[in-house]
């Protein structure tokens, strides 16, 4: 904004500049042309002929013939004697009383006199509960934008998000272009403050902010690469929580982005299943993420976190009796799991490609059911096909090819081109087909056997050795 004169004051509009906008318009009576379209804010409207003085039909913009109108701007910056001479009576009392309905109407306006931006933007976000509320990245935008610095908070996210031409290291290139606005605020207040809540984001200073904005981003994409590199999740749309990312920046920031140790490598690893599989942070996750940091501060010093012992082990039962569903981070848990196996496509041994736009709905195409859903409807073995233990990560292609074959006719028909079948399969926890009652497709016998898989694979997560000792 432009400095205000010395001995001058201004006064700048926070919220409400659409109507008064408006209002100007119509006062002036101007046109305006945006995107070839004409606006003339003459030509809106007072039917006189209304009787039932509902006010959706009292202003209009259209006319019928035979009625009679006047136009608001007329109402507004005519003297009431020129209605008279042109109209009935009872016409000109009608303009009266709207012109001073209009002139008289209380604007509720709340002025704040010699106060920085970020007081303001902070007083508006309590006072805002009409309407759409700001969210508080909106309000950073805001509260953080300096000119002399060439900071727009704005712009930056877009280019974290998205990249530029100069510079292509960005969350979408990463694969994590789906992280939202909101967890960015909460990593810049984690490397600031140690502190994740929303008024704490909204007390962060304009420079402590652009000052820890760099800072942020190299936190954020080492915490990112240990993501896709020591856990092997390709994609942000297999993360149990988009906040996940939240603790981890603040590990990487504290340890200055070095590559973690083999037991700090462990502990984080744990602590990432940990939290998927408890569903740790679908409620209270503010409070959760707190305390998640004093964790975070013990791995840093290569010390084990506590857990509770019930937490710690999943067994092949529930995961035999879980629906699958992307909604759910103990499902996604395990798809991160699945991930980590760097699975094989089934015809070529090749890897299989995984994608956010792939990923986001149960139906996507890189979610294959083993046993598909239509081969168990039309085989009336009254099986829900939906199960997470009957799901694997696959191409889109080899989704389509199998269509709804049964797993003994399409796994026989890759075998005879994928010499490597065996090793394929393994790299989807589905070590010997036979023993899983893939070739007498046995429903029953596959689930039983790939939720033990499973069970195992995740309490090795949950359970690592290090040192000859397992933290709890």
């Amino acid at each position: 904004m432009p400095e205000t004169p010395k001995g001058d004051y201004a006064e700048y509009i926070l919220d409400g500049q659409q109507r008064i906008t408006s209002l100007y318009a119509i006062r002036k009576g101007i046109r305006i042309t945006k995107d070839g379209k004409h606006i003339d804010y003459k030509d809106i409207f007072i039917d006189l002929n209304n009787v039932t003085e509902n006010d959706d039909q009292i202003v209009v913009t259209e006319k019928i013939d035979e009625r009679v109108y006047v136009s608001v701007h007329d109402v507004l910056s005519q003297p009431l004697g020129v209605f008279y001479k042109m109209l009935t009576n009872e016409q000109a009392d009608k303009i009266e009383y709207y012109k001073t309905k209009l002139t008289n109407y209380d604007f509720s306006t709340i002025t704040i006199k010699d106060y920085p931006i970020e007081v303001a933007c902070e007083v508006f976000s309590r006072i805002n509960t009409s309407g759409r509320a700001l969210s508080i990245f909106e309000i950073m935008v805001a509260k953080t934008y300096d000119e002399e610095k060439n900071f727009d908070l704005a712009e930056e996210y877009r280019l974290l998000r998205d990249g530029s031409d100069e510079n292509k290291i960005c969350l979408e290139e990463a694969g994590f272009g789906t992280i939202p606005e909101s967890v960015i605020m909460q990593c810049v207040a984690v490397v600031t403050k140690g502190a994740v809540r929303g008024k704490d984001i909204l007390t962060i200073p304009r420079n402590n902010f652009i000052e820890n904005w760099d800072g942020m981003k190299a936190a954020l994409f080492s915490a990112i690469d240990f993501i896709r590199h020591e856990l092997r999740i390709p994609v942000s749309q297999l993360l149990p929580y988009p906040a996940l990312l939240i603790p981890l920046t603040y590990f990487f920031y504290k340890v200055k982005n070095k590559k973690p140790s083999f037991s700090q490598t462990r502990m984080l690893e744990q602590f990432f299943y940990w939290v998927g599989l408890t569903a740790r942070y679908t409620s209270a996750s503010d409070s959760k993420l707190g305390e998640d940091l004093n964790k975070m501060d013990k791995i840093y010093r290569e010390e084990a976190p506590t857990y509770s012992r019930n937490e710690m082990e999943v067994t092949a039962t529930i995961i035999s009796q879980t629906f699958f569903s992307i909604a759910n981070s103990y499902c996604k848990s395990i798809l991160c799991l699945f991930a980590y196996q760097q699975p094989k496509s089934f015809d070529t041994n090749g890897s299989v490609t995984l994608d956010n736009s792939n990923l986001k709905i149960s139906s996507s195409r890189n979610y294959h059911h083993f046993f598909p859903k239509q081969y168990l409807a039309e085989s009336n073995f009254n099986k829900d096909s939906n199960l997470i233990a009957n799901i694997t990560l696959i191409d889109a292609f080899s989704n389509k090819k199998i269509g709804k074959k049964a797993p003994s006719i399409y796994i026989n028909g890759f075998g005879a081109t994928n010499i490597r079948l065996a090793e394929t399969l393994k790299t989807h926890l589905i070590s010997d087909a036979t023993v899983y009652g893939v070739h007498m497709d046995d429903y029953d016998k596959f689930i039983e056997s790939r939720a033990i898989a499973i069970a195992e694979a995740l309490n090795e997560k949950l359970n690592p050795v290090i040192g000859g000792l397992h933290p709890r």
